[in-house]
């Protein structure tokens, strides 16, 4: 089950790269380079935080985007909430006509509770998980 779409999972990509190194400034193409992204992608994303107060952006010469916040004081929930949609989407394995709120399917409660623990997740992890001090990636 997927937690986030692709392009919440690009938003929190773009948002990891900017809180490893707090002293960073990077512009869209440096982010889109260090993610795996296109430029046009990055940029989009950094400007759809940026309005959302999450990062900040100084432009021109030694410009780039920040963090706005602390990475202790930003959840994942709070970029992907900016790019999903906020009603659960209908993950009835029978159909979607199947799984009815008086006569739930046979898994509607097992798929509802991996539904809230990826919720609970999301809520409870915190961006400061990937500053660079605790940031260990493919076990390096």
């Amino acid at each position: 089950m997927q937690l986030y779409g692709k392009t919440a999972a690009h938003a929190i990509a773009v948002m990891s790269y900017l809180a490893a190194d707090r002293d960073r400034r990077a512009g869209a193409e440096a982010v889109a380079n260090a993610r795996g992204l296109s430029r046009p992608l990055a940029a989009k994303l950094l400007t759809r935080l940026a309005t959302a107060g999450l990062v900040s952006g100084q432009p021109g010469p030694g410009g780039g985007y920040t963090l706005a916040r602390p990475p202790a004081e930003v959840r994942l929930s709070d970029i992907s909430d900016l790019f999903e949609q906020h009603e659960p989407k209908v993950l009835c394995p029978f159909g979607f006509s199947c799984c009815e709120k008086d006569r739930p399917c046979a898994l509607h409660d097992q798929i509802a509770a991996l539904r809230q623990s990826g919720r609970r997740f999301l809520e409870n992890t915190l961006l400061s998980a990937f500053a660079e001090e605790t940031l260990e990636c493919g076990g390096k």
